[in-house]
């Protein structure tokens, strides 16, 4: 079950991911941008069978805040999920509202990781570095989640 939200990101009620998905109804996610020592960040290709965005490059780990979940519970919980990281201490950075394939609101974190990434086979292909510059800067045309481009786009302030 997922928390569902208002326009204002109080939580109203919850509902199944799928007709969560089918209504587009408003929800919570998490974005979790896991940077290296050096600064680099590390990108999931997520696989072709996920729901939203198949094959798009995620700048991010993270995903859906469940019904009962706080923010904070749910950015562990995804980064473990689908990076195997733990026991990391994550920053906020702030809320944001997007509207494209859902609606939701999201808040990010980073994270600083030197260690190994299990990337989770159901959703994730494989796990690259880039650096925030290459990003932003289109990345070979690569295609990118939107959601997790908007953020890391508001955070190093570029349009």
């Amino acid at each position: 079950m997922v928390a569902i939200v208002d326009v204002d990101n109080r939580v109203i009620g919850a509902a199944p991911r799928h007709e969560m998905r089918s209504r587009n109804l408003p929800h919570r996610a998490t974005y979790v941008f896991v940077f290296n020592p050096s600064g680099d960040l590390y990108v999931q290709h997520r696989t072709w069978t996920k729901d939203v965005y198949p094959g798009y490059w995620d700048l991010a780990a993270g995903g859906v805040v469940l019904d009962g979940e706080s923010y904070d519970e749910s950015a562990s919980r995804e980064l473990e999920e689908e990076m195997g990281i733990r026991g990391v201490t994550l920053h906020p950075w702030f809320e944001f509202y997007f509207d494209g394939a859902g609606k939701c609101w999201g808040r990010a974190y980073s994270c600083v990781w030197d260690g190994p990434v299990v990337p989770q086979a159901e959703e994730v292909q494989s796990v690259t570095l880039a650096s925030v510059d290459t990003i932003l800067s289109g990345w070979d045309g690569r295609l990118m989640t939107p959601d997790s481009l908007l953020a890391l786009r508001r955070r190093f302030k570029a349009d």
